[in-house]
């Protein structure tokens, strides 16, 4: 019993996506913008928002990160960072070739704030 009790967490564990998982692909969208981080994340912030309910907005060290997870999975991450010539933007996305919630929307939005 106990064994299957543990292959089962296993495997509920195994379908889990944390951010850091998708920060080690390759983004869906890599560009820059000459916005200050803080202003072009409150630019897209509220266009993910009106997307999914699920977006949650943090700062970070570097800028900030966006992100939109359900059920212990993240979704679609957008990590904005502090450069020289004001921001750099890579949209991480779990399952970048398929359809999503709001996905069409959120991509949208990271191209518009630039």
């Amino acid at each position: 019993m106990r064994i299957l009790i543990a292959a089962v967490a296993v495997a509920m564990l195994a379908g889990c996506v944390s951010p850091g998982d998708l920060e080690s692909k390759d983004p869906s969208i890599a560009a820059s913008s000459a916005k200050d981080p803080k202003k072009y994340a409150l630019c897209v912030f509220p266009k993910w928002q009106d997307a999914r309910s699920d977006v949650t907005m943090s700062e970070t060290e570097y800028g900030y990160r966006l992100v939109a997870a359900s059920n212990n999975m993240t979704d679609e991450l957008l990590s904005i960072r502090k450069v020289s010539s004001g921001s750099s933007v890579k949209l991480f996305q779990r399952l970048a070739w398929g359809p999503g919630w709001g996905r069409s929307d959120m991509e949208k939005a990271v191209r518009n704030c630039l």
